[in-house]
């Protein structure tokens, strides 16, 4: 050892590949624990102790010497190890990648030192189950998936047991037994497995905007067969926003519509401005199935609540930059079809 750091051979003894659609967070655990050594040991041998990976958002936030350091080390191509990072959603699900701040679709983890404030990783219990190797998958970092396109269950935000975070790069953290005795999707916290957590039907109002949401999740697994697109994306996210469906303005009460003309009863929000990013999965899930009821057949859909003052089109548009142009003209209608009758 050199400086305290792994010596400067060009790959490592083991060299696991990223399992398909896997974390980098998840994936450079895995690799610390392959040479039996605890995740924070393993990253100060290899980075140095000057250059902590832990205290931030990785998967979003992957600086590009970590990138480049796994890619040799692993004999893995550079681009393959930048796709297990959130910055693949760009153009996808936002539209510019920043540092700061939230950006659209993509969960908070709300870091605090090395600790997760947040619910900002999902999972599947019955994804996890499968195959020989748990892992934590980049999709379970989105908002709008609350249901797995896989086996049509419920994600899960946290532990069922302590309802802790998952952090799965804390689990070696003050542990004595082997590593290889625990396996990865245990919780960090009460080591309950994740693995046999039960797996809800999820809620649904309405075919039609459950079909929807399945749509919009399956299209980030990479089915463009389904018909999403940034534009349609961002029109959603749109509506979901604070402003609009979350709103208690006397002139907004898009929700209320929603409700009544699907027969269904609203639930507790938590109060406040939240972004939706921040929102807890229920509360994410029954959003999202109102806006999506709307996102079926969207012109006449709101139109209808435009006509019963439920909202202005005003609002529609309204902190929504580089909006697409067909929900411009959209929202446009409704102003043009009030000045007709004045």
């Amino acid at each position: 050892m050199r400086s305290g750091r792994w010596p400067a051979t060009q790959l490592w003894p083991i060299r696991y590949k990223p399992l398909p659609d896997e974390l980098l967070s998840c994936w450079l655990v895995r690799l610390a624990r392959g040479h039996g050594l605890k995740v924070q040991t393993f990253c100060n041998a290899i980075f140095g102790e000057h250059l902590q990976v832990w205290n931030r958002d990785i998967d979003r936030l992957a600086p590009p010497w970590l990138l480049t350091e796994l890619s040799i080390r692993t004999g893995t191509p550079y681009l393959v190890v930048a796709g297990t990072t959130l910055r693949t959603y760009e153009s996808v699900l936002y539209r510019k990648f920043r540092p700061a701040g939230p950006l659209h679709w993509i969960l908070l983890l709300k870091m605090y030192h090395r600790k997760r404030l947040g619910f900002g990783l999902q999972y599947c219990p019955t994804c996890l189950a499968e195959g020989d190797v748990p892992y934590f998958r980049k999709r379970w970092r989105v908002a709008l998936s609350t249901v797995c396109s896989i086996h049509k269950t419920m994600l899960l935000d946290r532990c069922p047991s302590c309802e802790a975070a998952v952090a799965a790069h804390r689990i070696d953290f003050n542990r004595l037994d082997p590593l290889d005795e625990v396996p990865i999707s245990f919780c960090h916290r009460c080591d309950f497995d994740l693995r046999t957590a039960p797996a809800a039907e999820p809620i649904s109002y309405d075919g039609s905007s459950f079909g929807v949401l399945l749509a919009a999740g399956n299209c980030i697994d990479g089915n463009a067969a389904e018909g999403w697109t940034f534009d349609r994306y961002a029109v959603l996210h749109q509506l979901c926003r604070h402003r609009l469906m979350t709103a208690r303005y006397k002139h907004v009460g898009l929700r209320g519509f929603v409700l009544e003309q699907i027969g269904a009863r609203d639930i507790s929000l938590t109060q406040g401005y939240v972004s939706f990013e921040m929102r807890p999965l229920a509360e994410r899930h029954h959003l999202l199935l109102l806006t999506a009821w709307l996102m079926a057949d969207l012109e006449p859909r709101l139109h209808a609540a435009w006509q019963q003052g439920c909202v202005r089109y005003s609002v529609l548009t309204k902190d929504f930059p580089g909006s697409p142009e067909w929900y411009r003209r959209i929202v446009a209608n409704f102003e043009n079809w009030r000045n007709r009758f004045l």
